[in-house]
């Protein structure tokens, strides 16, 4: 197995330690192998799907891959972690591999699933949160959970998960390569993420001026107003000009809102007073 890298909450091996290995090294028939259907990563890059196939062709297969039997498929075994190099080995011809079976249950399943390509930095930040959902939404883990198993901080496993609260075309822009999770994050929470997102890739921005016009297209937003309704304009305008003051008049759609009377010296402050007081 590959070297643990430290940090990496429980890592691969002590997982496996945990399920019991009824080899360490058997062959078995490529046909004999199924995907596992709790697999996080979804895409496989093909150019690099294509060098480990050559490099398979040529030295072989040195790591074996972790399966456990089948609950589905009778004589079959699962694949747990290592469905790359078992899609690069049939690619290559291969018709047997090396394999570590161990007996795992699902959530055993996808944990180590999760943990080989979160080690390998195999899945997109779309995919590694929706491994972590799996465990939350499935496997009754809680955010502090995942962050311990995983080896990561609280604060990486919640806005891995906020990447889902994004629109589908944002998230399909992440899946195809063309905005990177930096500039996710910039977008979660974002009433025109797609807008901003579509910009950000025509534009082809990076993280820190995709920051920046974040916020200018903020600050630009708040200057444009709707236009004020014209009675109300007039409204203004007659206070106005009866007290002398500055008037605005802010009315909502549900006609409640606030009247500002700006005065600029003393005796226009007393003459407001006097009003109110000969009106109450």
């Amino acid at each position: 197995m590959d070297k643990i890298k430290k940090g990496l909450g429980r890592g691969l091996s002590s997982l496996i330690g945990e399920a019991k290995v009824e080899a360490q090294k058997n062959q078995l028939s490529i046909s004999d192998l199924v995907p596992n259907k709790y697999q996080p990563r979804k895409i496989f890059d093909e150019a690099n799907l294509n060098d480990l196939t050559n490099s398979i062709k040529e030295r072989g297969m040195i790591q074996p891959i972790i399966v456990r039997p089948s609950n589905e498929n009778q004589n079959k075994y699962e694949i747990i972690a290592g469905e790359r190099r078992w899609l690069a080995a049939r690619k290559a011809g291969l018709h047997e591999i090396p394999v570590v079976v161990t007996e795992a249950d699902d959530l055993k399943s996808l944990e180590l699933a999760i943990v080989e390509n979160v080690q390998r930095h195999d899945l997109n930040p779309l995919e590694e949160a929706q491994g972590y959902k799996r465990l939350i939404d499935e496997f009754s883990y809680d955010q502090e959970k995942v962050s311990k198993f995983i080896g990561k901080s609280r604060s990486h496993i919640t806005n891995c998960l906020r990447l889902l609260t994004l629109p589908v075309d944002v998230i399909k822009l992440i899946e195809d390569k063309k905005i990177t999770a930096g500039h996710a994050k910039i977008l979660v929470g974002l009433e025109n993420a797609s807008f901003i997102a579509n910009k950000i890739f025509e534009k082809k921005l990076s993280v820190r001026q995709a920051e920046n016009f974040v916020k200018i297209f903020k600050n630009n937003k708040k200057k444009i107003s709707s236009p004020k309704d014209a009675n109300i304009k007039d409204l203004e305008r007659s206070i106005s000009d009866k007290m002398g003051l500055t008037v605005v008049i802010k009315n909502t759609k549900k006609n409640s809102g606030t009247i500002t009377l700006t005065y600029k010296e003393i005796d226009q402050l007393n003459k407001i007073i006097e009003i109110l007081k000969s009106n109450y």
